[in-house]
């Protein structure tokens, strides 16, 4: 049976408080970087989140590969980070990086990848897939789908076995993670062994609870989410698409996922998305029980050098990704 949490009161743990303001007193006032050009705003992202990816947990191999276009998708070439921690299994996880389909790369979530390889045994895969606004949607989705047909066999150079695949992803990326196990269900394609979707965005609905209890933050704000949506879909009847809001989806669709492994932050405008998935997931009888992390706002599993909520959240999906491999 699904538990699934109220969202809370929008007071912040204190050690996600004071880390909030050592940042802040760190790097002074910022633009928005939504509200800038859109590689100004990249450039701005991966500046500010390099201080996430310091002291990285070693690992047994690390190596980039590409994948080539696949013209009968529609994806481009792919750029790839391999993380292979010591002892892998065989498999891999691919880990779709956040970013609101327009923001970071491997690069921006190094730290996260490196924990995630570290607590789930498995080489990590991260895809530089095509990014918004000059690459609208559908073209980031192909390139995750192309990753997860042929990133596991492109890895083998870098020490990748052949086995099961997860997949995983954190805000926009656990949406693409999401749509692209849709996408491959609906053409027939095998599923992958489970999913590790950290406090995902599922819909466009900016009226939901969470939306207006966390509307201008602390964190991301509504007004940044709508600005991510209308350089990923600008056309709002297109975001009725399961593959571009899962949340459309229908209850076969859903009903015929693999297992999810489900992560919302408590204080979030995105935590009604994982709240209504988790809802829909229970009403077909699904046993995915969603996990959320009170006290800390969106992004927080990028900060993981400094906060214990961001470990032991990672840890926890680690797990699951371990229990998904040995079930498949």
């Amino acid at each position: 049976m699904s538990t699934i949490r109220q969202p809370l009161p929008d007071a912040l743990a204190a050690d996600m408080a004071a880390l909030m303001e050592a940042v802040a007193a760190e790097t002074g006032p910022l633009p928005d970087p939504t509200l800038l050009a859109p590689g100004e705003g990249r450039a701005l992202s991966e500046r500010l989140n390099r201080r996430w990816n310091v002291d990285l947990p070693a690992m047994a191999a690390t190596a980039e590969v590409t994948l080539p276009a696949d013209p009968n998708l529609g994806s481009a070439a792919v750029r790839m980070r391999v993380l292979v921690p010591d002892g892998a299994a065989a498999g891999a996880l691919l880990f779709v990086h956040g970013g609101g389909f327009a923001f970071c790369s491997p690069e921006s979530h190094e730290r996260c990848a490196r924990v995630l390889a570290v607590e789930s045994g498995l080489a990590v895969l991260v895809p530089d897939y095509r990014l918004a606004p000059e690459h609208p949607f559908p073209a980031g989705l192909k390139d995750v789908v192309a990753s997860l047909r042929a990133g596991v066999a492109a890895s083998a150079p870098a020490g990748v076995r052949p086995g099961p695949l997860v997949v995983a992803g954190d805000s926009a990326g656990a949406n693409l993670a999401l749509a692209a196990i849709l996408a491959e269900q609906a053409a027939g394609n095998p599923a992958p062994a489970g999913a590790l979707l950290l406090y995902g965005v599922y819909g466009a609905d900016f009226e939901t609870p969470s939306y207006r209890q966390f509307a201008d933050g602390p964190g991301l704000t509504r007004g940044k989410m709508q600005r991510y949506w209308d350089w990923y879909v600008a056309d709002t009847a297109a975001r009725a698409d399961p593959l571009v809001a899962p949340l459309a989806a229908s209850d076969t669709a859903l009903a015929a996922l693999p297992p999810l492994h489900l992560m919302a932050a408590g204080i979030d405008p995105l935590l009604s998305d994982t709240l209504a998935l988790t809802q829909r997931l229970a009403a077909l009888g699904r046993p995915e029980t969603v996990r959320v992390v009170p006290g800390v706002v969106h992004g927080f599993l990028q900060m993981t050098v400094a906060l214990d909520q961001a470990r032991a959240a990672l840890a926890a999906a680690g797990a699951a990704a371990r229990e998904m491999i040995a079930a498949g």
